[in-house]
């Protein structure tokens, strides 16, 4: 028998090479290289046949096609629904990746109980049998009893049952067991991945079945298999936090239908996983009395303004190379701010080293944080706590200038309706009507933005 033919695919953009290499040459990674089976026979996509007897597809212009908004189904599930823009979309296909073990499961069983009261749903399983599945639902103590569930990896009878069964919703858990039979390579190889998602994709939009489809994460968290099913889809979401920790998170990374970069907050207790109605409350230290080197400040999760305490801790350097260690926070951003820090307002920290952390395990990755930062090692390094109920949001430029965040407006109201009663913060964010209860304080330059914390202290 001869032996099959075989080249290698680039998990991270596709790219095909005849040998293997530790870097691809197509787009530059390391170690993305897998090794796929050449397919042979008929080939669907060939075009080796005449253009000249093809009929071109029915065209319109933009203009006349009507713009209407598209309806929304909720799951029953307030924070999942908020990630998801509002809820699920009839002919949306959505991916959501994770850690093992984080809830990714849990999340979806607990959403198709809630929506198989009102609505036809099935729940396909690659990885579990259906008597797991059912030992799930009694422990979560969710009323699954009108929830279809099947148990098959097999693409062509995954398909052939939604066709018969017709269910409004449906969950592929997850895509990388899943394979077709016109491929001959292994299940959650590149090609596997890249074919299965692409054919429920096309079911998805051809019938108005809402797909949701549960992918593997690599070590370093990015979904696994090609980077092209991340565009097929369309809502991406991520799961976040430590599986030792109760709490989790789930980011949107893509939304063709909502806004991206929404975040919903879960606990997990024995019930499965609860929406956290005050995500604030998670990502604040409860102190009895201030501390140095804590600032509290207000992020923006999508459309969900965050209050977030950022830590910092100042202590002399017995090495030759002074530490700079960020959680939550971007690190190459701390050195920039510490030059700044230096350079406009005097302060240096060259022989300190300098941890910073964002409460909670939350990850900020906009630039409104640098003020918080800034005060946070400002107050370390001096061990006087900052004023008590202040709260601060702003970016900060090279230049040694604070630059307004956006929404500040929803920001200040979030940080008022939790109690806080002092703002400090950029200048162009300054309410044109003053906000009850709360003393704005709006600065333009760093140096003046630590003189006025001084004054308060």
């Amino acid at each position: 028998m001869a032996k099959a033919k075989t080249n290698y695919t680039c998990s991270a953009c596709g790219g095909i090479t005849s040998k293997w290499a530790g870097q691809c040459p197509a787009c530059g990674e390391w170690n993305t290289l897998v090794e796929t089976t050449i397919e042979t026979g008929n080939n669907r996509y060939t075009t080796s046949q005449p253009q000249g007897l093809t009929q071109a597809s029915p065209v319109m212009s933009l203009a006349d096609i009507e713009a209407i908004d598209v309806p929304r189904f909720g799951t029953g599930i307030e924070e999942f629904d908020r990630v998801l823009g509002g809820g699920l979309v009839a002919g949306g296909v959505v991916l959501i990746g994770g850690d093992p073990g984080i809830g990714k499961s849990t999340l979806l069983l607990q959403a198709l109980a809630n929506l198989s009261r009102v609505k036809r749903v099935l729940y396909v399983s690659g990885e579990e049998s259906g008597a797991q599945i059912a030992l799930r639902a009694k422990r979560l103590a969710v009323d699954a009893r009108e929830l279809m569930l099947q148990a098959e990896i097999q693409l062509e009878k995954i398909i052939a049952t939604l066709a018969e069964q017709k269910p409004q919703v449906a969950v592929i858990d997850s895509i990388q067991t899943v394979y077709s039979d016109a491929l001959t390579s292994a299940p959650g190889s590149v090609a596997q991945v890249r074919e299965c998602a692409a054919q429920l994709t096309r079911v998805a939009k051809q019938t108005g079945v809402t797909i949701i489809m549960v992918g593997h994460v690599t070590k370093e968290g990015a979904l696994a298999g090609p980077r092209v099913l991340e565009h097929i889809v369309d809502t991406v979401l991520y799961f976040e936090g430590d599986t030792h920790s109760s709490f989790r998170l789930v980011r949107a990374i893509k939304n063709r239908f909502g806004a991206v970069n929404e975040l919903g907050v879960f606990a997990m207790g024995d019930k499965g996983l609860k929406g956290v109605s005050n995500p604030s409350a998670l990502f604040l230290s409860q102190h009895d009395n201030q501390v140095p080197g804590s600032c509290v400040m207000v992020t923006q999760e999508g459309t969900r303004p965050l209050l977030v305490e950022v830590q910092a801790l100042v202590d002399a350097s017995h090495l030759p190379n002074a530490r700079r260690l960020s959680v939550g926070l971007e690190h190459n951003r701390l050195a920039m701010l510490l030059a700044v820090m230096h350079r406009h307002a005097g302060v240096a920290a060259f022989d300190q080293d300098v941890f910073i952390n964002a409460v909670g395990g939350v990850k900020i990755a906009e630039p409104a944080a640098d003020l918080a930062v800034l005060l946070a090692i400002q107050s370390s390094m001096r061990s006087k706590p900052l004023p008590r109920g202040l709260v601060v949001f702003g970016e900060v430029g090279l230049a040694g200038e604070i630059r307004p965040a956006p929404r500040g407006q929803e920001r200040l109201r979030e940080a008022a309706k939790l109690g806080f009663s002092l703002a400090l913060i950029p200048k162009a964010n300054a309410p044109k009507q003053p906000i009850e209860g709360m003393t704005i304080i709006p600065v333009e330059r760093i140096d003046d933005a630590l003189a006025r914390v001084r004054e308060h202290s």
